[in-house]
């Protein structure tokens, strides 16, 4: 029997320090995420990071709390119960990071009766951090709990035809009424050496003006070309001028050079070049969470006007929206008839 099994990053239990800390800790302390040895990673994460890192985002986790709890796993359990309704297949919601974890979605799809499990990773773009551990991680739960379990990956969907026009249409039902100076594509942002370890020639990736434009097999799993392809099918579909829209790369930590251009600095130097009206959107989520909500809605926006800008506003992510949920049914449904999946 078929089913799915839909997985997104995680959240804290509640916006505490004492909640928050375990969760950074296991985020963290993933070697997806911080790619040095084990050693060094644990004087900076646990020597270094997390004596100060809790109680500043448990700050910043309840500026955007909601009543029902955390904003992207109340978004993401919305996602999956209209999504069921979609499909005769059962589907199952796990986190990567956090207390509902992979090993529970898994033991809900086999106590159903479930051995055949499409994993989707509700990432857009493949990165080390993000679609990569989602899926190895998946593997290793599967193989040491569930071993009579088949797994198949959807693949990244940041060029997909169905995934482009939805999000298009969302970015176009944002900007409605708003008379626009700039739309800013702010990615999640990673280490540059996250793009060098996943280029499979180890050479094509430069992280220069070419190699992104240059056809290789190294864009299967580059992050940058995956995201500048996103941000060009999105502009083509809804005719944005080249004048008016750009790139950028947010979330980073310090110390350590990560793909640039940084969002901080383009909501400044965007400003300083008299942008007055300024939309941003995220493509690299499909659901709000802390990354969205507070440091691109709030912080972003302060940033920006404090640097002359006048009006911004952040285009919310696809969340559970039914035009988004229609791709996704269509996408699983498609691989449990046809074994298709989509491109």
């Amino acid at each position: 029997m078929k089913g799915v099994l839909l997985v997104n990053l995680g959240s804290p239990e509640s916006p505490t320090a004492k909640d928050v800390k375990p969760y950074l800790d296991e985020f963290l302390m993933d070697e997806r995420v911080i790619d040095v040895p084990n050693w060094l990673r644990n004087i900076i994460v646990r020597g270094i990071i997390l004596r100060t890192r809790p109680k500043k985002s448990a700050a910043a986790y309840a500026k955007i709390w909601w009543k029902e709890g955390s904003p992207l796993v109340v978004i993401s359990e919305r996602f999956t119960e209209k999504v069921q309704k979609q499909t005769t297949m059962p589907v199952a919601l796990g986190m990567r990071y956090g207390t509902m974890t992979i090993q529970k979605a898994l033991q809900e799809l086999q106590n159903k009766g479930v051995d055949e499990v499409l994993l989707v990773p509700l990432y857009p773009h493949y990165a080390m951090s993000s679609f990569e551990t989602v899926v190895v991680k998946t593997m290793e739960v599967q193989q040491a709990h569930f071993p009579e379990m088949n797994l198949t990956t959807l693949p990244a969907f940041y060029k997909n035809e169905g995934f482009i026009k939805v999000l298009s249409e969302r970015i176009k039902e944002g900007l409605e009424g708003f008379d626009y100076d700039h739309v800013l594509f702010s990615y999640h942002g990673i280490p540059e050496r996250h793009i060098r370890k996943s280029d499979p020639t180890r050479f094509h990736c430069k992280i220069d003006g070419s190699c992104c434009n240059t056809n290789s097999v190294a864009h299967n799993t580059c992050y940058r070309h995956q995201c500048f392809e996103t941000t060009k099918k999105v502009q083509a579909y809804l005719g944005l001028p080249d004048d008016k829209i750009s790139n950028s790369f947010q979330s980073r930590l310090p110390n350590d050079p990560w793909l640039k251009p940084y969002t901080d600095f383009e909501f400044v130097r965007l400003a300083e070049e008299g942008k007055k009206n300024l939309a941003v959107i995220t493509p690299a989520f499909v659901s709000d969470c802390l990354e969205t909500l507070e440091e691109i809605a709030m912080e972003g926006k302060e940033q920006f006007q404090e640097a002359g800008g006048g009006q911004y506003r952040h285009i919310a992510c696809l969340n559970d929206g039914d035009a988004w949920v229609e791709v996704m049914a269509k996408w699983v449904n498609d691989w449990e008839k046809e074994g298709v999946l989509p491109v």
